[in-house]
């Protein structure tokens, strides 16, 4: 459906976090701060707070594809980003939406694969069947260890970096934008490749332990810039300060990995 407003439409296709932090929540959260328009189709509740997971229940396949399905027939989506999908039944039926109704926006897919706290966010066998989604993914964003997941490469230098982004944009995916914030050091290293090119953002690391949600806040970013019409490379630049601010900006709840400040977070946005 053709979008008449200025407004920039996003699916998130994604868990809910009970705690407010990542998942669906902060999805919102960062598309509505950043001017967009938040759609969801829920694939998982999650049971969980900052100290941790304790309890997953998955949405049937079915569900999932009607909620998709219901969006796109009348809202419409500019983009879609996927999050957490927890196994290779929603992975296949989100898949098998986005061919059937020949969506043509941006795919944004966050590869979830561990949360923050440590907890296993999608199973095993899931792998397989979620290198096929980011193999007709616009953008795929995966943190270091789910690179090393993905690649079966080590990573422990921006050169590491470097070439497994390059690796993941072989199989299929138009760009890759792999996330630096596992790797130690005074400087957070965000490093994007495409088939235009590379681009590398830096920034001094914030010493926190409020970092729950960044990777599907980043994500999310990405996708509301990219609907709003951003080139790929304003998209990063846009991204990366907005989480940067919201780390900064974090409210300091919980005992754990706590929230981000989404709405403490306010760019300027032309």
């Amino acid at each position: 459906m053709t979008n008449t407003s200025t407004m920039g439409r996003v699916l998130i296709v994604a868990g809910s976090d009970s705690s407010g932090g990542a998942g669906i929540q902060a999805d919102i959260k960062t598309v509505t701060m950043l001017g967009g328009y938040a759609a969801t189709a829920i694939t998982a509740v999650t049971v969980q707070n900052t100290m941790g997971v304790s309890g997953v229940e998955a949405m049937p396949p079915g569900v999932v594809a009607a909620q998709m399905r219901t969006v796109l027939s009348d809202i419409g989506a500019d983009a879609i980003k996927t999050g957490m999908l927890h196994d290779r039944a929603v992975i296949e039926t989100v898949l098998a939406v986005i061919d059937d109704v020949a969506f043509g926006g941006d795919l944004v897919v966050d590869p979830v694969m561990v949360a923050t706290s440590g907890s296993k966010l999608l199973q095993d066998d899931a792998v397989d069947a979620l290198k096929t989604l980011i193999a007709h993914a616009s953008l795929v964003t995966p943190n270091i260890p789910e690179a090393e997941i993905l690649t079966g490469r080590k990573i422990g230098s921006l050169e590491d970096m470097k070439t497994a982004a390059y690796a993941l944009l072989d199989t299929g995916a138009e760009a890759v934008l792999l996330k630096g914030g596992h790797m130690p050091g005074a400087q957070v290293s965000d490093f994007l490749v495409s088939l235009k090119g590379e681009c590398v953002i830096s920034s001094d690391r914030i010493d926190t332990r409020h970092t729950h949600g960044t990777g599907c806040s980043l994500a999310s970013a990405m996708a509301t810039l990219l609907a709003a019409g951003k080139s790929l490379e304003e998209a990063f630049e846009g991204a990366h300060a907005f989480v940067h601010a919201a780390i900064k900006a974090a409210p300091g709840f919980g005992e754990g990995h706590g929230p981000l400040g989404h709405a403490r977070v306010r760019l300027e946005r032309d």
